[in-house]
């Protein structure tokens, strides 16, 4: 099974017949992993990876399988995680010099579920520092270059994820989406990238950036692998109250259901004319078989969108401010060497150890939550947030199924290019913030190309309904592939 993989299922059933082991999966992993990605001349998608470690890990497998016991839905699938999450084989840097060479004392609940379903973790990718970032160009180590076009960005915050799967080095990852940092990078590299609801799957474990944001994603190469995983780390986790004690539908089953019989919303909001028109083209081209699918397509208005940004540039600093007061310098990760008292040290630490852009976003989210400040910044913007809510809630109450709109504002950005446009780096997340700030599932899915690079489409579904949400991408994806 070299080249190019096929679908994780199909991969794991191999292994699980015998037809292939773990080791040779993970050894093809670690060649590539080996070939395409150490820097300078590579993608740079990965801050870490032990080829012993990962290869004891497949032993184990292999042992089980042998011995009779099964080795789970996933027995020798490779995975990448991002370096957000608290892994035991692994550091966990957060992409970070403030947390170069931690390790975590325990494991995120959904890599401890990807693991007892019989995956391996190859390695821990790369990352805007502690996800604030849509380029990568934000890591402590260096920016990920896109696998389709080197000169450019794979995107961000996930950007190390989108290009190891994009590459072939794995055949999925995880990643983490605030913002849209899953679905944007996917975008960028031409795979598919998932964010289910908010309190789907387990964040415990991933790193907070802003808790009422932040969402477990899932990279892929096919709609049907990211309906897998979702099967494997979806569900309540005793760790974490906001993973929602609901039941984890078979989401595999819907895949084959078709478009016929759905109601696909078109924002009027998502194509305004400054939207590349490449972006556009491809887009309205699969609106339009969307349409001949048999699928009613139907305008519709989200009102509030144009509030999105700043609402979101409000609350994600606001709670990454308070999250981030835990990296002090005094009871885990670097410390200044050589501060004098600890007042010092903290103060040292954080501006030695806290790049540019995290230290921007904990300063205007520390001023929102100041006295005086908090009603007319933060507690404005969660009003603003309910507003926007409420646009989706009146949608999808008016009878349509699914909403389907571009990804991205804009291709990817060749490397450097919008480090220093910090407002249009902003920007270019309008079309994926409105789905967290809404705590809704959404995916991107290739939809085609425009100027030789990919061009992702959205689909965004009712919370809890990513049956639907899956339903959709995976008949769209097969109407591309025709």
């Amino acid at each position: 099974m070299k080249g190019e993989w096929g679908s994780i299922a199909e991969l794991a059933a191999a292994v699980a017949a015998g037809r292939t082991t773990a080791t040779e999966q993970v050894h093809e992993a670690l060649t590539r992993l080996g070939r395409i990605d150490p820097a300078p001349e590579g993608i740079n998608a990965f801050i870490s990876y032990d080829a012993e470690v990962a290869a004891a890990r497949a032993a184990e497998v292999d042992g089980a399988i042998a011995e009779g016991r099964g080795a789970g839905v996933l027995a020798g699938v490779p995975v990448a995680i991002k370096d957000n999450f608290c892994t035991l084989d692994h550091p966990t840097t957060c992409g970070s010099r403030i947390l170069e060479g931690f390790r975590a004392p325990y494991e995120a609940t959904a890599v401890r579920r990807l693991r007892e379903a019989g995956a391996v973790v190859v390695g821990k990718t790369n990352l805007d520092e502690f996800a604030m970032g849509s380029t990568t160009e934000n890591s402590a180590f260096g920016p990920t270059r896109n696998p389709r076009d080197l000169t450019r960005t794979a995107g961000g915050s996930s950007g190390g994820s989108a290009a190891a799967v994009a590459a072939g080095i794995v055949p999925a990852a995880l990643g983490s989406d605030t913002g849209g940092s899953v679905r944007q990078p996917a975008a960028y590299c031409g795979i598919v990238g998932l964010k289910p609801s908010y309190g789907r799957i387990s964040r415990y474990g991933l790193v907070a950036f802003a808790s009422s944001l932040d969402t477990v994603g899932i990279m892929s190469r096919s709609v049907a692998d990211a309906a897998l995983l979702l099967e494997v780390v979806a569900g309540a986790d005793r760790f974490d109250a906001t993973a929602a004690n609901i039941p984890v539908p078979q989401f595999r089953d819907a895949l084959e259901a078709g478009l016929e019989g759905l109601v696909v919303g078109i924002p009027r909001e998502y194509f305004p004319e400054e939207l590349d028109p490449g972006i556009a083209s491809a887009c309205r081209a699969a609106i339009d078989r969307i349409r001949e699918a048999g699928a009613e397509v139907r305008e519709i208005s989200l009102p509030h969108t144009r509030y999105a940004i700043p609402t979101y540039y409000l609350i994600a600093p606001a709670e990454a401010s308070s999250n981030l007061a835990r990296f002090d310098g005094v009871h885990y990760g670097m410390r200044a060497p050589d501060a004098t008292s600890s007042a010092a040290v903290y103060d040292e630490t954080r501006s030695i150890g806290f790049g540019a852009e995290v230290k921007r976003r904990i300063m205007l989210g520390t001023y929102a939550l100041a006295a005086g400040h908090y009603d007319a910044y933060y507690a404005r913007a969660q009003s603003v947030r309910a507003l926007i809510t409420r646009d989706f809630r009146q949608v999808f109450d008016s009878g349509v199924d699914v909403i389907f709109t571009p990804t991205t504002f804009h291709l990817p950005p060749r490397l450097g290019e919008k480090v220093q446009d910090i407002y249009r780096q902003y920007y270019g997340d309008i079309f994926t913030v409105t789905a967290n700030l809404a705590a809704l599932p959404a995916i991107s899915i290739p939809v085609g190309t425009t100027e030789g690079l990919p061009v992702g489409g959205q689909f965004i579904a009712d919370r809890w309904d990513e049956v639907t949400l899956l339903r959709a991408a995976a008949a769209l994806e097969r109407l591309l592939s025709e």
